[in-house]
């Protein structure tokens, strides 16, 4: 459906009507500038670029509800995506004075000392049992067929898995309002991987693995689980096996990950493909008119990106629930982008993550937003309650992250970029996985199972190269590291590469040593303990 843009249409009308008026003695005479048939402008990407459906993929409207659960905490402040973000070395939310103290809860999430009450950690269960409890009611009421039923049976074990990652110690919960004794963080492993071996119609991942008896279908849509969506899942949960279980997954990471590289058909996208740069300011000439390659895949117009193997679908009317615009741009970045709302300023980049990367680097001007800022007409921005240095400037440098941090401190997130027009709720899908990733994942997996870290090389170098940096001659874990961390910035796997290399409980920015090994998992809500009679005990150091 396309609707004009509100300023557009205001000023065609105006214009017609002083048209007519103008000419109010002729009545044959043809109006100028008239609206006469429904049109659409970049500023509006679900509109003009194809946002909507995503191709309705896999089927039918009944997965629908399950799917959209998915929007719920993932690309929003105050769930599974704060937590999973504000927690590592990525980001902060800083208190500016009055604005974002909230009662110390995200300075307690970024220093690892939150406990069972804080209300963002208790979110992010109720976002993922919420997803649970819908595809629990589809599975037992939906009149599912063989492929609805797989489908909804994958994306449950995705749920599982980000409970096994961030709480460990849960309940396997399966019926529609049932309960279940709680089960160790390696129960859970088992029973995501089950459950995901299940829907591809095998027993084990191998290079010879046969998919052929599998529900789930090869289709590329984005918003539906297929058999290489089910194998990236399996890719991450087996790449994370030795924390979860104690027990080390190496091959299965990177026989699945590579089975997707070679079989799924999806492109690793580089210069050559370009969208429309929705976020373009008018005034402003250095802002290219299109946006290619890796900004392609997180812009608001990224639905279909062929390096999207499975995504989140969000839009600003009927998929509602990605906010990222509103949580870390300053108040007066209003102007920049002409957005709908004033956004809140609260997010902003670490500088030694923003400094990791290289100049030249082209992830790093994607992925951030930096230095002077311009109105769309190309003005200048001021922060006029900042009446000694007015000019809005996102500096590299916080001063500290609580009382008083600098309201313009820190760059901000842009790799989910904006667009003209935007409303509080963007347009831009969520990638779950994606190909990019997946050559980490195989790179990685080889290098653990070899105990080699030049077996990662290769693909960190094709990883590379579509940033336009220079090869790498040797790879070791601290350099994978930091080359897995800027190519996935804000997609939510920070924490948990920072606990498989064993940097999670070390020191950061404004984050000292933790107090131990407890921290790496988050503590199971107090009022979901209080809730279960006894049958759910809090996580060790809790």
């Amino acid at each position: 459906m396309k609707f004009p843009n509100k300023s557009i249409l205001l000023k065609g009308l105006v214009s017609g009507l002083l048209v007519f008026g103008a000419a109010c003695t002729d009545l044959e005479e043809e109006l100028q500038n008239e609206i006469t048939e429904q049109f659409s402008v970049d500023g509006n990407a679900a509109s003009a670029e194809g946002n909507g459906n995503g191709g309705n993929g896999g089927g039918s409207a009944s997965l629908l509800g399950p799917y959209s659960k998915l929007r719920d905490g993932s690309a929003n402040h105050g769930g599974y995506w704060s937590v999973q973000s504000v927690s590592t070395d990525e980001m902060a939310i800083t208190q500016k004075g009055g604005d974002w103290y909230d009662g110390g809860i995200w300075l307690d999430v970024h220093r690892h000392t939150a406990g069972p009450t804080n209300g963002p950690i208790g979110g992010a269960w109720g976002n993922l049992y919420g997803g649970v409890a819908e595809c629990n009611d589809k599975i037992a009421n939906g009149g599912l067929n063989a492929n609805e039923l797989a489908q909804v049976k994958a994306l449950r074990a995705f749920f599982y898995l980000r409970l096994c990652d961030l709480y460990g110690n849960v309940k396997i919960v399966t019926t529609p309002g049932g309960d279940a004794p709680q089960s160790n963080r390696a129960a859970v492993f088992a029973f995501v991987e089950s459950e995901l071996l299940s829907t591809l119609g095998i027993a084990s991942v191998s290079p010879a693995m046969d998919l052929s008896g599998s529900d789930l279908t090869v289709a590329d849509d984005k918003y539906r689980i297929n058999q290489f969506a089910a194998l990236g899942v399996l890719a991450k949960l087996y790449l994370n096996a030795e924390v979860y279980t104690g027990t080390a997954r190496w091959q299965e990471a990177h026989d699945a990950a590579d089975y997707i590289i070679s079989n799924g058909g999806y492109t690793l996208v580089d210069s050559s493909f370009e969208k429309n740069n929705l976020g373009k300011r008018p005034g402003v000439d250095t802002d290219p008119e299109m946006l290619s390659g890796y900004a392609t895949v997180f812009a608001p117009n990224n639905q279909n990106n062929p390096e999207i193997i499975w995504s989140i679908e969000y839009d600003d009317v009927t998929a509602s629930g990605m906010n990222y615009t509103q949580m870390t741009l300053h108040y007066s970045s209003q102007f920049s982008w002409n957005l709908q709302a004033q956004p809140w300023n609260g997010y902003v980049a670490l500088e030694e993550f923003y400094n990791s990367y290289e100049d030249g680097d082209a992830r790093k001007s994607i992925n951030f937003i930096a230095g002077p800022q311009l109105d769309a007409g190309g003005n200048q921005i001021v922060d006029y309650s900042d009446s000694a240095d007015p000019p809005l400037n996102y500096t590299t440098n916080v001063n500290e992250l609580e009382p008083n941090a600098q309201r313009d401190g820190g760059t901000r997130l842009g790799k989910f970029s904006f667009q003209q027009y935007g409303k509080n709720e963007m347009n831009n899908d969520w990638p779950i996985v994606r190909l990019g990733e997946m050559y980490l994942v195989r790179g990685e997996a080889a290098a653990r199972n070899a105990a080699d870290w030049s077996m990662a090389l290769a693909d960190v170098n094709i990883i590379r190269q579509r940033a336009g940096v220079a090869a790498l001659a040797s790879v070791d874990a601290d350099s994978f590291l930091a080359e897995r961390g800027r190519e996935m910035f804000m997609e939510t796997t920070r924490r948990r590469d920072l606990i498989r290399f064993g940097k999670w409980a070390d020191a950061w920015w404004e984050k000292p040593v933790d107090a131990g090994a407890h921290t790496e998992l988050m503590p199971i809500p107090q009022d979901q303990i209080d809730a279960a009679g006894g049958s759910l005990t809090q996580n060790p150091g809790y």
